[in-house]
Formats: C-alpha cells, sequence, structure tokens
C-alpha cells in the first residue's frame, strides 16, 4: 500500500493554508513532517484522515492504495491515528482496551483471546487486568499504539506521539513504534518538532513546503 498526496491545497477562507503539496509514502515506511506551529501540519492529518473542519476547503487528492479518498467518510477510509495522549478508556481494563479497537468480525471470547495473544507478544500479559491508572505511561503508551493497529488500518498517522514523553521512555517507545509499523507493513505520516524523533534514512518533509523544494531528504 502507498499513501499519497498530490498537489493538495488547503483553504482558510480562500487562504491557503497548504499549497500544492506532493509525497508518497510507502509500506513500513514513516515520513516525517516538520515545521513551526500554524503552518499547517494538524491540519493536513486531519484532511488524510478525513476529519478536516467545514471552514476548510481542499483541492487535490488523496490516495492510499490507489484509492481515492477525498470523498470517503473517515471510517471508509481505514486510518489509524496516534495521538499526544494515549486515551484509553479509564473504565476498561488493559485488555478490554485493547479489545476495543479490534475488527467488528471478531467476537465473543475472540476478541479477549486476541487481545491477551498481543499483550503476549508485546510482553506486557502480566498487565492484562489492570486498569489504566495502574499502569506506567510507557505501558499506557505501547496499549494505545497496539489498540490503534489492532483495527488493520492501512495507514498510520502519528500527531507528535512522543511529546510528552521522558526522553528515556521517548526513544525506547519511539524505536517500538517505528518496529510496529515495519511489522504491519503499513506507510506512516508522523508530525513531530523533534529531529531526533525521525527514523534513521527516513524521509523528512521540512516547511516551507514547495514544488521547487519539498523538503525531501534522509534524516
Amino acid at each position: 500500500m502507498t499513501l499519497s498526496v498530490e498537489n493538495l491545497t488547503i483553504n482558510n477562507a480562500n487562504i491557503p493554508l497548504i499549497s500544492s503539496i506532493n509525497f508518497n509514502v510507502n509500506n513500513g515506511e514513516v515520513m516525517t513532517l516538520m515545521g513551526p506551529s500554524g503552518c499547517g501540519k494538524s491540519s493536513l492529518l486531519s484532511a488524510i484522515a478525513g476529519h478536516l473542519s467545514p471552514v476548510f476547503t481542499l483541492e487535490g487528492q488523496i490516495q492510499l492504495n490507489n484509492t481515492i479518498m477525498n470523498d470517503l467518510e473517515p471510517d471508509q477510509r481505514q486510518i489509524g491515528i496516534l495521538f499526544q495522549d494515549d486515551l484509553l478508556f479509564p473504565h476498561l481494563n488493559v485488555w478490554e482496551n485493547l479489545a476495543f479497537g479490534l475488527p467488528r468480525t471478531i467476537t465473543g471470547s475472540n476478541r479477549k483471546n486476541e487481545a491477551i495473544q498481543t499483550l503476549t507478544r508485546i510482553g506486557l500479559h502480566d498487565i492484562a487486568f489492570n486498569m489504566p491508572n495502574e499502569i506506567s505511561g510507557g505501558q499506557r503508551a505501547r496499549i494505545s499504539l497496539m489498540r490503534t493497529l489492532l483495527a488493520k488500518p492501512k495507514a498510520v498517522l502519528l500527531d507528535e506521539p512522543f511529546s510528552k514523553l521522558d526522553k528515556a521512555l521517548r526513544i525506547e517507545f519511539r524505536l517500538f513504534v517505528f518496529e510496529q509499523i515495519k511489522k504491519q507493513n503499513i506507510p506512516a505520516l508522523m508530525v513531530t518538532h523533534d529531529d531526533d524523533d525521525i527514523p534513521e534514512n527516513g524521509l523528512v518533509l521540512r516547511w516551507p513546503w514547495n514544488d521547487n523544494d519539498r523538503g525531501l531528504a534522509n534524516a
């Protein structure tokens, strides 16, 4: 699968926020978007996910695996999003939080089994019945990522997913995220302000973005 953005322009009251941006992200790749606050990074993620505010207008094309996404509802796009906050449900235990992300085709006891198996694969089976407030920040971050990936997205968007973690945990979780994306073999687009977050040999799109210099470079 490939995530492609072609000649994408996002306008706010006819004023371009993003103008004619182009890029491709292939399976297992993480492309990093970098730029100052207000340059349109989060709006671009929202446009790809299908959550762009109606105050904006969109021109150009967003494609995933050669399917044009522009007019599809968010749930039809099958794009996962990982935010800064883990957003775990406080009233559900760990395995129940994981199971929430599973496709509806998995039913009954199979949902619990799949969640427990996932926890076992990432070495967290011993906290399956703990509540979110009983586990560490690093554990919550891992559960949040795996819940996103259990939904079997065709692409994933990372909105500053490491920004609220301390330095040691940030390094560890960052490697875990990139490893899981490679295992899932799906394209990922990440927003960050920190050069240290860029994967080794990863593609970077740096602001200002334009057709003459798209800021594509090896990190």
